[in-house]
């Protein structure tokens, strides 16, 4: 087991969201900050980075998607 939470891959994690749309894989065990919500998971690591692989296509943050849309 590693010390830090966030480098442990055998972790359950959750994918997280900020107003910006953009995502993290945040350890379960570990309370989300303030502005983040919970999409995806708890589940292993491999599936949460498969979940970001699938849903954040767009890297821009939303305020410059909104801008330049």
């Amino acid at each position: 087991m590693v010390g830090n939470p966030f480098d442990d891959e055998t972790r359950t994690y959750v994918v997280v969201v900020n107003g910006e749309d953009q995502y993290a894989l945040w350890p379960e065990l570990v309370d989300i900050p303030s502005g983040w919500l919970p999409v995806f998971g708890p589940v292993g690591h491999e599936d949460c980075l498969a979940y970001v692989d699938r849903s954040w296509t767009d890297m821009r943050p939303k305020s410059l998607v909104d801008k330049v849309d």
